[in-house]
């Protein structure tokens, strides 16, 4: 194991004891979707939103505990867009990270209400940051707005809908990279912009922060689109070709294999730039923007 390696599993196992702290006990009469709830947080996966955060947080100078209960949050976002998105009225998929999804052990109306529930209860996590001794009650109301906007109808769910009401069509690339840059970009927007406005970064590094999650969140997707047809199943814990087999348009049925890892590596360089402006410390966050964009699974 290499030395990010290492960092890397170092950060997971923190940002994992951050959910532990933040999600809800399974209790009472509502008991069944608490479980379904925090099953799913912890189903796995690497973690990166929350990682991008408090790594962006850090770039910044930010060295106090009111990043965590945001960390937490985009969390419960990412994962609530996750158990929705595997639902049969959308992508109708049974398995995710390797395991059978939300719905398929739960049901898909207690898989509906454990969606809502993890939004809720996103901004009611991220909301205890008022009361935290260290909170800069303007930083944390920014950082709430933040996360409202960006994962909301002018944000992910505004990219989810329409890829939603265009499937089955021929989509232009300027449909795709509408969805690409709100459906997947936006989430990632969101966390390094949190991460710099909760550090007090300036208006305008906070808007480059914006632009650098914008492209490493395009560059990701297209990725994604990529693994669909190269990666194994067992190695990314979905099912493969589904794209294909769906008809789907995507960045890569357009542009073709080559040309699609031709502009990851163009975005990828684009969003590094960005990066190596402020990330002048040991280079972490850079290498992690590099990892999250190349990754096999």
């Amino acid at each position: 194991m290499n030395e990010f390696d290492q960092e890397l599993k170092k950060r997971i196992s923190h940002i994992e004891e951050i959910l532990d702290h933040y999600l809800p006990k399974p209790e009472g009469f509502q008991k069944t979707v608490l479980k379904a709830m925090n099953t799913t947080v912890k189903a796995g996966g690497k973690r990166l939103r929350p990682m991008l955060m408090e790594e962006t947080y850090k770039m910044f100078g930010g060295k106090e505990k009111v990043i965590e209960p945001f960390m937490a949050a985009i969390e419960m976002i990412h994962t609530y867009s996750l158990i929705h998105d595997d639902l049969p009225a959308l992508d109708n998929d049974d398995y995710r990270r390797g395991q059978k999804t939300c719905h398929i052990v739960y049901g898909e109306d207690m898989a509906i209400l454990a969606g809502d529930a993890l939004l809720n209860y996103a901004f009611e996590t991220a909301s205890s940051a008022f009361a935290l001794e260290d909170a800069d009650l303007p930083k944390v109301a920014e950082a709430i707005r933040i996360l409202a906007r960006k994962p909301g109808i002018y944000g992910m769910i505004g990219g989810q809908a329409a890829d939603v009401e265009l499937e089955g069509t021929v989509l232009s690339m300027e449909q795709i990279m509408f969805i690409h840059h709100n459906k997947t970009s936006a989430l990632i927007e969101a966390c390094m912009m949190i991460g710099a406005v909760l550090a007090g970064a300036s208006p305008e590094d906070v808007k480059a922060m914006e632009e650098c999650g914008r492209k490493i969140g395009l560059a990701f997707q297209i990725q994604d689109d990529i693994l669909d047809i190269t990666g194994q199943e067992e190695v990314i814990g979905k099912p493969v070709g589904s794209d294909e087999k769906n008809q789907k348009t995507t960045y890569v049925s357009i542009k073709g294999l080559e040309q699609a890892g031709k502009d990851v590596e163009r975005i990828s360089l684009e969003a590094v730039e960005i990066l190596r402006t402020y990330d002048t410390s040991n280079g972490y966050l850079t290498g992690l923007a590099e990892y999250l964009i190349h990754r096999t699974c």
